[in-house]
């Protein structure tokens, strides 16, 4: 679908709280995405306030509610679907997917069992608890592993985002090292073929006629793994957008991130991460309900690269939230 216009009539009372922060480990990115979304908002006019996710967040809504909430918070606190739940008891309507599709979207082995049933592809894992890695034995369940998956394989926590915890493994004996790493950031551990390729992100927006995808974003790492040094230090990955694709090959990631997008159910918009083989061929990798909006984050380079404003996509999406029924 090609790209609306933005140049929403902005509604002269219209008031948005963005929502930055949180305890995750991702609280610092969370913290530049919120400030980011609340000067894009003000500058095209919007009254726009930033709260924290705290114990003075429910007295807020209840005495002074906002039209709609901006959720810019990163990990488990703005992507596992609790928070939007709590939103929803409160009556108060928010930007992006509702409390359900985001819990699945955020638990990736059940986001990656979904993109199976739709025939959408994605490497294939096995998803490992803490409890059952120790309790069957570690050295013979990774034996188990690169027997069945094979070499290399990326480890990641089973929840999570910014690379946190992530990494890859080309040798049987660093997976150990690996598995201790991610376990310090979540009690399952999602282990995966490692598939060789070139890293495309696709973000997805709906402002109100229909899912479409914004150009694709090649992400070149200079140490070859996208990881949180990589996404959030000058100078360590180099972006191109659009991404450096073949027309039919571009139209082949778009097709897929829309449909990984919405096998999850999910709206407003969201960011599908991809690897694109030599041979043109991609898979899904995750994705993403909450999007960073830092000056070193996909979605709006993206947005730019679609020749759209910033400020006003996100206006548009605060509109289109303030409009939808809470709940």
């Amino acid at each position: 679908m090609t790209a609306p216009s933005t140049s929403p009539a902005v509604r002269a009372d219209l008031r948005c709280l963005v929502l930055a922060g949180g305890l995750s480990y991702e609280r610092d990115v969370s913290l530049r995405s919120g400030r980011r979304v609340l000067d894009a908002l003000r500058a095209v006019g919007v009254e726009a306030d930033m709260l924290d996710a705290d114990i003075a967040l429910l007295p807020a809504l209840k005495s002074d509610p906002p039209d709609a909430v901006f959720i810019a918070l990163h990990g488990s606190t703005g992507e596992d679907g609790s928070l939007r739940g709590v939103l929803d008891l409160c009556g108060v309507p928010y930007v992006g997917p509702d409390a359900r599709s985001s819990r699945l979207a955020w638990d990736k082995p059940s986001a990656k069992a979904v993109f199976v049933e739709y025939g959408i592809p994605t490497p294939e894992w096995v998803a490992l608890p803490h409890d059952r890695f120790s309790e069957l034995g570690a050295v013979a369940v990774l034996e188990r592993i690169v027997d069945r998956l094979g070499l290399p394989l990326m480890v990641k926590p089973a929840q999570g985002g910014s690379g946190l915890g992530a990494a890859v493994v080309r040798d049987a004996s660093a997976l150990p090292a690996a598995m201790v790493g991610c376990f310090a950031y979540d009690q399952t551990a999602l282990v995966e073929r490692y598939v060789e390729g070139v890293d495309v992100a696709v973000s997805i927006l709906d402002l109100g006629e229909g899912p479409f995808a914004l150009p694709p974003v090649e992400i070149v790492p200079s140490n070859g793994v996208y990881d949180y040094a990589a996404r959030y230090t000058a100078g360590l990955t180099t972006w191109h957008a659009p991404a450096r694709l073949s027309a039919e090959t571009s139209a082949q990631v778009v097709k897929t991130a829309l449909a990984a997008h919405q096998a999850l159910g999910l709206r407003d918009m969201s960011r599908v991460d991809l690897i694109v083989t030599p041979a043109g061929e991609c898979t899904v990798l995750e994705v993403n309900v909450s999007p960073g909006m830092t000056e070193t984050s996909l979605l709006p380079m993206a947005v730019q690269a679609g020749g759209l404003d910033l400020g006003e996509v996100i206006t548009r999406l605060v509109m289109r939230a303030a409009t939808r029924p809470a709940g």
